[in-house]
């Protein structure tokens, strides 16, 4: 097969620069998606939450594995079960 004359090829200049174009768009959409700073007003600090096991006002805790109680020899806690998934503490007796 011959090459075709010079002036029946089709013109590829069209493609290469929407080629140089995208890439561009999408480098300078990933930059600024990067770099920019994040809108919204900074987050408000969360106060110190006491813990049940810290809050004397607070008889009977438990995070749904083991239970604790406060009596006046101490803290004692149950043993928790083998297949145990912790949550969050939380009184349960005041």
């Amino acid at each position: 097969m011959a090459d075709l004359p010079a002036d029946t090829r089709p013109d590829r200049s069209r493609d290469a620069r929407f080629a140089w174009i995208a890439a561009g768009a999408t480098l300078a959409t990933i930059l600024i998606a990067n770099f920019a700073p994040a809108s919204g007003p900074a987050p408000l600090p969360r106060p110190a939450a006491v813990s049940p096991a810290e809050d004397p006002g607070c008889r009977e805790w438990t995070d749904s594995c083991r239970v604790c109680t406060r009596g006046a020899d101490g803290v004692h806690c149950s043993t928790p079960g083998f297949a145990c998934q912790r949550e969050a503490l939380r009184c349960t007796g005041r």
